[in-house]
């Protein structure tokens, strides 16, 4: 048994079944292409993992698609797989979707060529490596890994098999966020001097009464590779204010990193090479002691790059698992809006010697207001045009080129999280050197960034 579930190549190999198809006497037009039609043999097929809420509204991007096929499902939760299962049948008018329990037996087909990772954080990294290995492309969601170190092995796994990857940070495909980043990296702005993000913190609370998981999860398969715990209420849920464990650090970073990527991530495009190492971090963060959810609720943390930009990672307040404020300040908030007008609860604005740029999912705001109109003009740094994060992540399967939410860039967004985690933790500066990946002459943050032990069987 524990030999099977080992993620190696010789399982996919082992286990991959053949399959005949029998062309029909009469081909439908549709099948050759004709009437604005994609053939068979140029759609991109897809397997899904992961089909909550989030999952499932990725997938609609994928059924959007005529040169895509979304062909399997694959869920621990039978409710959740089942209605994925429903929908793609549905919209594709046929009973040809295929359903799985175990991600190992969707890897396993051949005859699919890209996978939609949307599980819980924890198993992002370890279901995506497979994925790579099996020879699969994959648009995984965000965050990245549950530890820094997840982030290198993923890192190391779409170079050595050359697979492309897609970032579920969407931002990089909306318009407003691209001309902010333009005009920071073109200096429409000045020289950039000091960079803000914000984002949600972490739900505070959570039930810790043990009881039954529900009818039709698979909860040590939920599990996988984290600390067995007794079920307790709501753990799993998917359901708003009832998800639990999105702020439990067995599963997660919390918001620091499942909603502070979006931000941090616009920071990372927005500066270019001027995130430069060694970097200095320093910052303060809530953690809560009581309920099921351990993760960063509010935090302050001060990034110092070496080309003399600052990085300012706020997390504002959120209502929590019982919808009521926490008391809880939004460091700054006053000093924000003064610079940049109303604003919503997550954005990323750069300030510059000659003006600024604000941006959130609202609005895009510039000063001087003539920057947002004029400013993307005759750039000499263009960045890449996205008109959808499928659409950008399917052209670039075909094209083998990077995707706009590549692996390269995206790690590095996905680290500056885990760095400003463990200085907010530690509650000390600390110096990271981006060469070598490591704090300097720290071993308790080390620690923090390093290889958590998963649970037998898994394995990375």
């Amino acid at each position: 048994m524990k030999r099977q579930n080992q993620i190696n190549r010789r399982y996919f190999l082992k286990t991959t079944a053949a399959t005949v198809v029998l062309a029909p006497t009469i081909v439908p037009s549709s099948i050759l292409g004709a009437n604005g039609s994609v053939s068979p043999s140029n759609r991109i097929t897809v397997g899904c993992i992961g089909t909550g809420p989030q999952g499932q509204a990725v997938m609609g991007g994928f059924l959007a698609q005529k040169d895509a096929q979304v062909v399997a499902i694959c869920d621990v939760k039978q409710d959740q797989r089942e209605q994925a299962c429903q929908n793609v049948n549905r919209h594709y008018q046929n009973q040809d979707c295929k359903v799985y329990e175990d991600f190992r037996e969707l890897l396993a087909r051949r005859d699919i060529d890209a996978c939609l990772v949307a599980t819980p954080d924890h198993w992002h990294v370890l279901i995506t490596v497979a994925a790579m290995k099996s020879g699969k492309d994959v648009y995984m969601e965000k965050p990245m890994g549950h530890t820094l170190a997840e982030d290198q092995t993923l890192r190391a796994a779409a170079r050595k098999y050359n697979r492309i990857f897609q970032f579920g940070t969407q931002q990089r495909s909306d318009r407003n966020f691209r001309i902010a980043c333009e005009l920071a990296r073109n200096e429409r702005i000045g020289k950039l001097k000091t960079i803000w993000a914000w984002a949600p913190g972490s739900s505070p609370g959570g039930s810790t009464r043990q009881v039954p998981p529900p009818p039709g999860l698979n909860y040590d398969f939920w599990l996988g590779p984290a600390p067995f715990k007794p079920y307790t209420e709501d753990r799993c849920s998917h359901e708003g204010r009832k998800k639990t464990w999105w702020f439990i650090r067995d599963y997660a970073l919390g918001f620091i990193s499942g909603w502070g990527i979006h931000p941090m991530d616009i920071a990372v495009w927005g500066a270019g090479p001027l995130i430069s190492g060694p970097i200095e971090v320093e910052g303060q963060g809530h953690y809560p002691t009581e309920g099921a959810c351990d993760t960063a609720t509010t935090w302050e943390i001060t990034y110092r790059f070496a080309s003399g930009i600052n990085l300012i990672f706020i997390g504002v307040p959120n209502g929590g698992n019982s919808g009521k404020p926490t008391g809880e300040t939004w460091a700054h908030e006053a000093e924000l809006r003064q610079k940049f007008g109303s604003l919503q609860h997550h954005g990323t604005a750069f300030e510059g010697t000659d003006g600024w740029v604000m941006v959130d999912r609202g609005r895009l705001a510039t000063g001087p207001e003539t920057l947002a109109t004029t400013g993307t003009q005759d750039l000499k740094i263009p960045l890449k045009r996205s008109s959808g994060h499928v659409r950008d992540f399917l052209d670039s399967i075909k094209g083998r080129q990077p995707t706009v939410s590549n692996i390269e860039e995206s790690f590095v967004s996905d680290c500056l999280c885990h760095i400003g985690d463990a200085a907010a933790r530690l509650g000390r500066k600390l110096v990271f050197d981006l060469k070598s990946e490591k704090f300097l002459r720290d071993r308790a943050a080390d620690a923090l960034l390093a290889m958590r032990q998963m649970r037998k069987p898994w394995r990375l």
